[in-house]
């Protein structure tokens, strides 16, 4: 099922669509990305507009260009602040200590706080839609932070992660992200997907700290998101 919804105020179009698909080729994961869209589990959707502290703002599909990307001397020292640590890449698996984690995560939102990892995941997150890995960070066997992402044939795209909320001084979830984009590089793919951020500031703005940065302008066009 496909849901179109346009609204035409002051010149612009406001975008609201979503769509259930339970499998999806790579090819066409990487065709989805490029116009806007996300997914959560099986349902897929992409807007351009969201309310944000009571306020209307634009949102920001972002990406990294990743054959123009290096990382930046703070996000080597987050690196460098977490070589104490154990990482692992491999498919999803939702696990009750994941869930443990999420549970206590979870406490740091006031508001539209999740209620499951199943809220962005599939119950066979490791296939369906698409095929998905996690990276999972331990310290002496204990978890401290796990993420998730797709995998299509030219990108990879982050879905969600979780971290010990105790361990903040480690920027844990920066650290997962980084692990992310350096496994996309090792595989050779063109691009890596944040996810929405917001115009102005917001909660996502660590989205937007990155070299090589684009964001999609709803016109079917990306552009260095400094420009």
């Amino acid at each position: 099922m496909l849901e179109d919804n346009f609204f035409y105020i002051d010149k612009f179009s406001f975008i609201n669509e979503e769509f259930y698909a339970s499998k999806v080729s790579p090819q066409r994961m990487d065709a989805l990305w490029e116009n806007g869209w996300r997914h959560f589990g099986t349902q897929f959707f992409r807007y351009n507009l969201a309310l944000q502290e009571g306020k209307i703002c634009r949102v920001l599909p972002l990406r990294i260009r990743l054959s123009d990307f290096s990382f930046s001397k703070s996000q080597r020292r987050i690196f460098k602040k977490n070589q104490d640590l154990q990482t692992v890449v491999r498919p999803i698996e939702i696990t009750d200590e994941k869930e443990n984690l999420f549970e206590r995560h979870k406490r740091r939102f006031k508001s539209s706080v999740p209620a499951s990892l199943y809220d962005f995941l599939s119950f066979d997150a490791a296939k369906t839609p698409c095929e998905a890995l996690e990276i999972c960070a331990y310290k002496n066997e204990k978890l401290l932070a796990a993420s998730f992402f797709d995998v299509a044939a030219r990108a990879t795209s982050g879905i969600y992660a979780v971290f010990e909320p105790e361990e903040t001084s480690r920027s844990l979830g920066i650290f997962t992200m980084l692990l992310e984009i350096d496994f996309a590089l090792a595989k050779g793919k063109s691009f890596y997907y944040q996810g929405y951020a917001y115009e102005g500031n917001s909660f996502y703005d660590y989205k937007k700290r990155f070299h090589a940065l684009e964001k999609f302008d709803w016109n079917k066009h990306w552009e260095n998101f400094a420009d």
